[in-house]
């Protein structure tokens, strides 16, 4: 039996990338909290105002990720995420001292700046790591960062609100991320060469590897080439629909949950953790099994459709019955977030190195601007209709459209495309 490829990459570099990961993810979805636990009336925030407030993040997210994809794939992503660790740390303690609703549009705006690069930067860095077969896994480690800081964090900023109230929320949470940032730049190596701590013989075969990888994707020339064709299109397409459902869910759930008869913030807090431990099940499963067959397609769609139904459940439920209808959310969560490690792995190996930063950075932001479009249009919809019917209709069918589109686009592995089909013309 050929030995495990560089063993020790696994338990220096994830550990890592996925506690910086979930710093990342604590300062975007505790806002939600903030909201639900006492931020509107003390800053006088309409519902209106709350639903812009949600979604900026997501709109200054939306306008960095191909420069800092760029730069993390051509320079440096260690350099990008340690500036980038220090700067959200900041900002998102700084979102605990406002007082009144201007400067608090510009933080989450900035927030969502300094956070942008965040996430294709570490795809890139995992990419330098870690091969096709792993790849899946590898992700999915990074972005189990995600739901599993969401779980904690909701019960955690349940009791932080209900002692200490929603300003120091934000600044306990916020400045482990400036002090994380000093140990991230001691721990992390940029690529398996500049790690002392594997042998020359790891160090090559792990090149090599990652070198065979390439060899059979074809070239393409540039970044314009790569954006024109029509998978890296669909895909944008599909993880903007994805993102609707996610954010729409992510930002919002703390207040439909909180809107239920005789629910305190607490408990709030408890039964807003529940979606994620489906999730960090889910996504172990999935990657695992995508990576055993190297078959992505079968590892994203079907758990999209699941959270559209889902959603489509809780709507004709509608508020009648709100355990039945929390099983349902919990389903949609979990269900939302098992795809992600086989579809990030997806972007990896259509396309050759030198555009893969790029295209991660155009998809990942196409995904932005759907979250933002989520989170506003699901606090709008709740706000307008003063119920949640509207928006699990809004989020259900984006889900649909996103399963379909996964349908189209990703290739089982007979069928992966040697490169990119451009557009006519």
């Amino acid at each position: 039996m050929k030995p495990k490829l560089a063993p020790a990459r696994w338990y220096r570099i994830i550990p890592i990338v996925f506690v910086t990961y979930s710093l990342a993810y604590l300062d975007r979805a505790n806002f939600g909290f903030a909201v639900a636990g006492g931020m509107a009336e003390d800053l006088n925030i309409t519902k209106g105002i709350s639903s812009l407030l949600s979604s900026l993040f997501f709109l200054g997210y939306f306008f960095f990720q191909i420069p800092g994809a760029h730069y993390a794939a051509h320079k440096s992503a260690k350099k990008l995420i340690f500036i980038s660790l220090i700067c959200w740390g900041a900002l998102a303690a700084a979102s605990g001292m406002v007082s009144n609703v201007s400067v608090l549009i510009a933080v989450r705006f900035m927030l969502g700046v300094v956070e942008s690069a965040v996430m294709p930067a570490m795809l890139i860095l995992l990419s330098q790591w870690f091969t096709k077969k792993e790849r899946s896994r590898a992700n999915t480690f990074l972005i189990l960062g995600n739901p599993v800081t969401v779980l904690w964090m909701s019960v955690l900023s349940g009791y932080l609100i209900d002692s200490m109230g929603w300003r120091w929320m934000f600044i306990v949470q916020g400045l482990p991320g400036i002090a994380w940032a000093f140990i991230w730049w001691k721990m992390i190596d940029e690529k398996p060469e500049d790690a002392g701590w594997l042998s020359d013989a790891e160090k090559e075969e792990v090149r090599n590897e990652l070198l065979e990888e390439q060899a059979g994707i074809r070239p393409v020339k540039n970044y314009a080439e790569a954006f024109r064709s029509v998978p890296v299109i669909l895909l944008c397409l599909q993880y903007l629909l994805w993102s609707l459902g996610v954010y729409g869910f992510v930002m919002w759930l703390p207040s439909i949950i909180k809107a239920a008869p005789d629910v305190d913030i607490v408990t709030t807090g408890w039964l807003s953790a529940v979606p994620y431990v489906l999730a960090v099940i889910g996504m172990l499963a999935a990657s695992y099994f995508s990576d055993k067959t190297l078959d992505r397609k079968i590892f994203i769609w079907p758990f999209l459709l699941i959270a559209s139904a889902a959603f489509f459940g809780a709507y004709w439920l509608g508020t009648s019955n709100f355990w039945a209808s929390f099983v349902l959310l919990v389903i949609a969560g979990g269900a939302l977030y098992a795809p992600y490690g086989p579809f990030f792995a997806v972007i990896t190996e259509i396309l050759p190195k030198n555009v893969v930063g790029g295209a991660i950075g155009l998809i990942n932001s196409l995904g932005a601007l759907g979250s933002f479009v989520g989170s506003y249009l699901v606090g709008y919809l709740n706000a307008s209709s003063g119920g949640f019917e509207a928006s699990y209709i809004l989020m259900a069918v984006a889900l649909l459209l996103a399963a379909l589109l996964t349908i189209v686009v990703v290739k089982s592995p007979d069928r992966l495309p040697e490169k990119p089909v451009p557009l006519a013309g």
